[in-house]
C-alpha cells in the first residue's frame, strides 16, 4: 500500500497545483506510515518524472503511450487504472484542475469507488484518514471518512498545502506503458481549455496587497497602489470592490475569483467574509490592517494593525520606502 500522487503536465512542465499535491502526499503518507509514489501519464515524460524523481518520493511511474500525448478521459482513465491495478494504492491524490474534474470521477466509477473533490486539508487519528471539504461557499467544513476497500480517491484545492519546501531525494524512475487502443478512445482531443483571458495571473504573485470596501470610493485606491508598488506587489481586491468596478474583475480574491497562496497577503479594510478567505487562506503570511479589532480577519492573520487605514497606509509606505534606501 502507498500513497499515490498523481500530477498533471502540459507540454513538459507540471503547474503548481501539481507540487502542492506532492507535498500533501508525503504529509498525508508520513502520518499514515505509508511510503509516497508519483505518477505522470503522456508521451515523452521522462522529463517531468526526472523532475519528480529528485523530490523525497520513494518511486516514480512514467505512465508512457502516444495515446496519451494529448489528454483524453477515456485514454488516462484507461492508464491509471491499469496502474492503480499494478501498484495497489491505498490512496491516490489529485490536483483540483479542470482535466482532473473531467476524468478522475470517471476513474473511480469505473473501481467502484467514489472521488472526494475539492478537500482542503485532512486529518489521520488511529490511523484513519479524515478529509475536510468546504461547502456553502466555505461556511461550513465537511469531514469526509471513506468507506470500503481501498484505493481511495481525492482531489486538492489550490493553495490547500504548500509545495515551497518540498524535501529533495533521488528515487527510482519506472516506466509503465498501459495496453491503449485507439479504437477504444472515443473522445477526439480539442483545442486546450483556456481560462478568460487575464493581464494579472494572481496565483503567481508572491506578494499581494489587496484592498477592500474599507477604501470607501474608488478615487481612494491609489493609496493602497503605492503600498503594492512599495513592497513589489500586485493589487488584488475583495468582490464588493470588483462589483463596483473600481479593479478590473480579474483582480478579485475569493470563492468567485482567484485562489492564491503568495508568500505574503496584505489584507486592507477587508473585513474577512468567508468567500474572501477561501480565496486567500493558503497565504504564508498574512497581514491585517482594519479600524476594527473585531473584524474576522484577525482570525487568520499572524499580524494585525488595529487603525485607520488612511493612516496606517502611508505611514507604512513611507517607512518601507526608508528601509530600501
Amino acid at each position: 500500500m502507498s500513497v499515490l500522487a498523481v500530477v498533471e503536465q502540459r507540454a513538459g512542465v507540471m503547474n503548481r497545483m501539481s507540487w502542492e499535491t506532492v507535498a500533501a502526499a508525503l504529509q498525508i503518507g508520513a502520518e499514515l506510515g505509508q511510503p509516497v509514489e508519483a505518477a505522470v501519464a503522456g508521451s515523452g515524460v521522462a522529463g517531468v518524472a526526472a523532475e519528480l524523481a529528485s523530490k523525497a518520493v520513494a518511486k516514480v511511474h512514467a505512465v508512457e503511450h502516444d495515446l496519451l500525448a494529448r489528454y483524453t478521459p477515456d485514454g488516462f482513465t484507461s492508464a491509471l487504472r491499469q496502474l492503480i491495478a499494478r501498484t495497489n494504492p491505498y490512496l491516490v491524490v489529485f490536483p483540483h484542475t479542470y482535466q482532473v474534474r473531467d476524468f478522475a470521477p470517471k476513474l473511480a466509477a469505473s473501481l467502484g469507488r467514489v472521488l472526494v473533490s475539492d478537500a482542503v486539508g485532512h486529518r489521520v487519528a488511529d490511523g484513519k484518514l479524515t478529509l475536510i471539504r468546504q461547502l456553502f461557499q466555505g461556511k461550513i467544513n465537511a469531514d469526509v471518512c471513506f468507506a470500503g476497500d481501498p484505493p481511495y480517491f481525492a482531489s486538492l484545492q489550490a493553495g490547500a498545502y504548500r509545495a515551497d519546501q518540498l524535501a529533495g531525494g533521488a528515487a527510482a524512475v519506472e516506466t509503465f506503458t498501459p495496453a491503449l487502443e485507439a479504437s477504444a478512445i472515443r473522445h477526439k482531443p480539442g483545442e486546450w481549455f483556456r481560462e478568460s483571458q487575464r493581464a494579472v495571473d494572481l496565483t503567481s504573485a508572491e506578494i499581494i496587497v489587496s484592498v477592500g470596501r474599507g477604501i470607501k470610493e474608488a478615487e481612494n485606491i491609489p493609496i493602497v497602489q503605492k503600498l503594492a508598488d512599495a513592497l513589489g506587489a500586485e493589487l488584488a481586491a475583495s468582490r464588493p470592490i470588483c462589483d463596483s468596478g473600481w479593479l478590473p474583475m480579474e483582480r478579485q480574491v475569493g470563492s468567485s475569483g482567484q485562489t492564491v497562496a503568495p508568500k505574503m497577503y496584505v489584507a486592507v479594510g477587508i473585513s474577512g467574509a468567508i468567500q474572501h478567505l477561501v480565496g486567500m487562506k493558503g497565504s504564508k503570511c498574512i497581514v491585517a490592517i482594519n479600524k476594527d479589532s473585531n473584524a474576522p480577519i484577525f482570525e487568520v492573520a499572524d499580524y494585525g494593525i488595529v487603525g485607520d487605514l488612511f493612516q496606517v497606509v502611508p505611514a507604512l509606505v513611507e517607512e518601507i520606502r526608508k528601509a530600501k534606501g
